[in-house]
């Protein structure tokens, strides 16, 4: 069989193989996506980030309005509950719809070919591809880039039935809300969607083995978050273990060590996620995956083929979709030859709950660790305007500051547009910038950016 020629072959089209594919088409190279789902996008557009975060805005929506009066809280079992969830399905679609038309045009002006069916190695320059028909072509690569993400960790003894219990995926294609739902795992996307679904008028109950969900930032922060959560009507069952998971009939019991029972109408499983490696015979081309399926790279994502590289969630932490494009774009330009700047080592995180989280930078705990001596100052949305403005009472900025150099040790935030509020610390830290900087400088009035003068004012007077 005759194979097709391509300077680049990239296998998954999330946001990783999609900047990846656009970037080495636009240096002149011929390029291919390899995808195995009948959609592009991968799990960002499709089944994770965009289709979670339109529900979340949704959510977020009547949330607010409950909070300022403008419309009575939703009562559990009414009628409005179900409409509201349907328009936000009809939302959801809606944008994904509108972003894959965007991300095919991108991909056809650039002159990538597109290419559907499943891919795995027939030797390190060759893949192997599995048309949905049945039709198998093989394609000649001079370079590969691997960016074919992840899935929902489904344990063989979670009943998984995508009715009543779920996983991330399943539960996005839920059309009826239910009256109580318990979420398994503390992590990000077992918090999105609890606070998702609890400002839709649902009764969650969230339970993890940690002492706090999110367990790896700053405990105040949390601290913040767990508040607005609980304000919510979330109940939290923490250093809690599930041993087992039972459906039976309409109800779906969960079994906590030491003997507790709790019951709900839907569960959600969200206890981490699986890197997609299965079909690609990865050991053809001479790469080994770690025990838990994630592929090692260096700081050019290559693998230990040094013309196949690895990008997104393959690869393990941050598995952020930001991230994604970041290691697509660098792992093209690598590939092609060309030499820039690559990415900074430091990306900021954003968690979309209600209310968002964000951060860059290192915690209070990890300074104490190091043994750096710095101080810690707060800028409190209930202090600005702006945050009474929108009737955000519990968000704020936290700064963590050199005592002797004055420069951002971190940034961590909580509160409406934390994710979009990261970006001030973020470029102050990518130049070294001191925190006198965001003193000399005039923010909007009213605005929540000035929480970060608040809290610089803070730190100065303890300097």
């Amino acid at each position: 069989m005759a194979s097709t020629r391509f300077d680049l072959v990239v296998v998954g089209s999330g946001p990783a193989g999609q900047q990846a594919a656009i970037t080495a088409a636009g240096a002149g190279k011929s390029v291919a996506i390899v995808e195995r789902k009948p959609r592009l996008g991968g799990v960002g557009l499709q089944t994770g980030t965009i289709p979670s975060k339109a529900l979340r805005e949704m959510a977020y929506v009547e949330a607010v309005a409950s909070r300022s009066g403008m419309r009575q809280p939703l009562s559990r079992g009414a009628a409005r509950p179900h409409t509201l969830l349907m328009d936000a399905i009809h939302k959801k679609d809606d944008v994904i719809n509108q972003q894959e038309s965007v991300l095919l045009n991108q991909l056809m002006r650039s002159g990538v070919a597109l290419i559907p069916g499943e891919a795995s190695f027939v030797d390190a320059h060759t893949i192997a591809v599995a048309a949905p028909n049945g039709e198998r072509r093989t394609l000649s690569a001079g370079a590969v880039i691997l960016a074919t993400g992840s899935r929902p960790r489904r344990p063989a003894w979670v009943p998984l039935d995508r009715e009543r219990v779920h996983d991330s995926t399943s539960i996005l294609h839920m059309t009826r809300l239910p009256r109580r739902l318990l979420v398994v795992g503390g992590g990000v996307i077992a918090c999105e969607f609890a606070s998702i679904y609890a400002a839709l008028g649902v009764e969650v109950t969230m339970i993890d083995h940690h002492q706090q969900v999110l367990s790896w930032l700053s405990r105040d922060i949390v601290g913040a978050l767990t508040d607005a959560m609980t304000a919510m009507g979330i109940r939290f069952a923490m250093q809690r273990r599930v041993t087992a998971i039972r459906r039976d009939g309409d109800v779906v019991t969960a079994s906590l060590e030491g003997g507790d029972t709790l019951e709900g109408d839907c569960l959600l499983y969200a206890m981490g996620r699986k890197p997609n490696v299965e079909h690609l015979a990865l050991a053809r081309a001479g790469i080994e995956p770690d025990e838990h399926g994630w592929i090692g790279v260096d700081c050019h994502f290559r693998t230990a083929c040094p013309h196949i590289y690895a990008v997104g969630d393959l690869i393990g932490n941050p598995a952020l979709a930001s991230a994604a494009l970041e290691q697509g774009r660098v792992a093209a330009t690598h590939a092609c030859g060309i030499d820039i700047a690559t990415t900074s080592s430091e990306l900021p995180m954003a968690i979309y709950t209600i209310p968002e989280v964000s951060s860059i930078g290192r915690t209070e705990r990890q300074l104490r660790e190091e043994g750096v001596d710095y101080v810690t100052g707060y800028g409190r949305f209930n202090d600005s305007a702006r945050g009474k403005i929108i009737g955000d009472y519990t968000g704020m900025v936290k700064l963590n500051v050199d005592r002797a150099s004055r420069t951002l040790l971190g940034v961590h935030i909580v509160g409406e547009s934390a994710s979009e509020l990261i970006h001030i610390g973020q470029l102050v830290r990518s130049y070294n910038g001191v925190v006198d900087d965001l003193v000399r400088n005039v923010f909007n009035y009213p605005t929540l950016a000035e929480c970060y003068r608040m809290a610089a004012l803070d730190c100065l007077r303890q300097l």
